[in-house]
């Protein structure tokens, strides 16, 4: 976990933390929107569909509406609602107002977090959107809004998103558990705190009490809605509890039951808490269950057409997979004795030897990575990242990856956003992360090297090809401390690395 002792631990200190955060607009929206609201014959519902393709900018927008004491009493419920509170000219002014962000400043947690709000905009759309027409604008606005409390911790803290990820969905270890191990405080209740301090619409402040403050009412709908086989039943045991019947039939419902198909989903269609969500969507729409669960793979694949991006989950691709295919499996905590596999020795020294060939066996720079790569895993490392400047030398590219997520293939650095990057790619540098020193040093790096390797426990070294440095590399050993000989293994291939790059011509590409 990074930059642990800076995080808050109670509520109120993490509110007044995420309030500080801006967050990242895509400047292609940002500059489309700009130029329908200064376009004197784009109507306000046709500005207000360009600025909903980027749920960050739909929220600052409303955050900004609702600032108001009218806001304040009666929140805008729809973007329309909003830039017409606000006015063209000052919603003009909030987004020249947003600073210029280039694609590799985003978080990588902030991203994936955001294609899941809208694939819950996609689930809303397709499974209510014709029974509740009149509403539709506000159906949609809130549920791709309902995480948004979320996004801030995203983009703070990406790591956070990629444990939690991993340990909730991946390891079904319980959410209150993980949550107060890594925020010190319930992630529902922090949502909560937060969609109330922004003012958000009431459906989305109205999900958030009933799954903080009146579970039992949701678990009893959900009992209900498990016999599914039995619809007659089903209705007569809703007309024995007309409280719970008339709670069932809000349209407020929506919003919770979109978000809670698509994140259920972001793990597998299969798991049971799809199933839930599923079978809940169908007591509420009076629909079966297959009947249900055709619409949500429609909006599923709708919503991978629209959103999609490359290097990013989306539920539709795991509609192509065998049903029980999960994306993430359970990954149990090695102990600590056996947290340092051992060194394969007759291996290591034969790719160091490769690399000390003089000449070169090497025709080009990824066939030396290729080897530097096979000789780090022989050392018994067990993530990490080779990284090479590109002929500007403005940015890093990843060329070797190995024991981290897809989405880290091709990963692309700029070093005008990281001073610690630069100091490496300056001259030749090693620096060993530990619990001690982390909180001074790892906030430094971009959000998402952070998220990719979610640990105080890191190791970063650069190393020189003649009159420039070469490449980086940054490796861990999955969040376990670096032993004495790890780090003694790390330094001797790093060395043969350097070597190697000096007798590889640095002009063949």
């Amino acid at each position: 976990m990074s930059n642990s002792s800076a995080r808050p631990t109670t509520l109120d200190a993490w509110l007044t933390k995420l309030e500080s955060v801006r967050l990242s607009v895509p400047v292609e929206v940002r500059d489309d929107v700009r130029r329908a609201l200064l376009n004197g014959q784009r109507t306000v519902p046709e500005i207000a569909e360009a600025a909903i393709k980027s749920p960050a900018l739909a929220l600052v927008l409303l955050r900004e509406a609702n600032r108001s004491p009218l806001g304040k009493e009666n929140p805008a419920v729809t973007l329309e609602i909003a830039l017409s509170r606000l006015g063209l000219g000052p919603a003009e002014y909030v987004l020249s107002a947003l600073p210029p962000e280039t694609r590799e400043q985003y978080s990588p947690a902030l991203e994936q977090i955001l294609l899941i709000s809208q694939h819950a905009l996609s689930q809303a759309t397709g499974l209510f959107g014709n029974s509740l027409a009149r509403l539709r604008q506000e159906v949609r606005l809130c549920a791709l809004l309902f995480l948004a409390p979320v996004w801030p911790l995203a983009q703070l803290y990406p790591e956070l998103w990629t444990e939690w990820e991993q340990r909730v969905l991946g390891n079904h270890e319980p959410a209150v558990q993980v949550e107060r191990e890594l925020l010190g405080v319930p992630l529902l209740e922090l949502c909560l705190a937060l969609a109330e301090r922004w003012s958000l619409p009431a459906w989305i402040v109205e999900g958030y009490r009933l799954l903080v403050q009146d579970r039992r009412r949701l678990v009893k709908a959900l009992h209900i809605a498990h016999d599914n086989s039995h619809p007659l039943q089903q209705q007569q045991r809703l007309d024995a509890d007309l409280p719970l019947r008339r709670w069932l039939t809000q349209p407020s419902n929506t919003i919770l039951l979109a978000n809670g198909l698509a994140l259920a989903a972001h793990q597998s269609w299969s798991d049971p808490h799809v199933l839930r969500w599923q079978r809940l969507t169908g007591l509420y729409m009076q629909a079966p269950l297959e009947e249900v669960q055709q619409l949500t793979h429609q909006a599923a694949v709708q919503s991978a057409k629209q959103q999609a991006k490359p290097g990013f989950w989306h539920p539709a691709e795991a509609l192509l997979w065998p049903w029980d295919e999960r994306r993430l499996r359970p990954k149990k905590a090695l102990p600590k004795s056996s947290h340092t596999p051992p060194v394969d020795i007759d291996t290591w020294k034969k790719y160091c030897q490769t690399l000390l060939k003089d000449p070169s066996p090497f025709t080009n720079l990824l066939q030396l990575t290729a080897c530097a790569c096979d000789a780090l895993i022989a050392c018994g490392l067990l993530r990490f990242m080779v990284l090479i400047p590109d002929r500007s030398g403005a940015h890093l590219l990843a060329q070797q990856v190995y024991g981290l997520p897809e989405a880290s293939n091709g990963l692309q650095l700029s070093l005008s956003t990281s001073a610690l990057l630069r100091k490496f790619m300056a001259e030749p540098a090693q620096l060993c992360l530990t619990q001690d020193n982390a909180a001074q040093f790892i906030q430094h790096l971009p959000g998402n090297l952070r998220a990719l390797f979610a640990t105080q426990n890191l190791i970063l070294r650069s190393v020189g090809n003649k009159s420039r440095v070469g490449l980086l590399v940054i490796a861990d050993k999955q969040g376990a401390p670096l032993s004495e000989r790890d780090l003694q293994a790390f330094s001797k291939t790093m060395t043969c690395i350097e070597r190697g790059l000096l007798l590889h011509d640095p002009y063949i590409s």
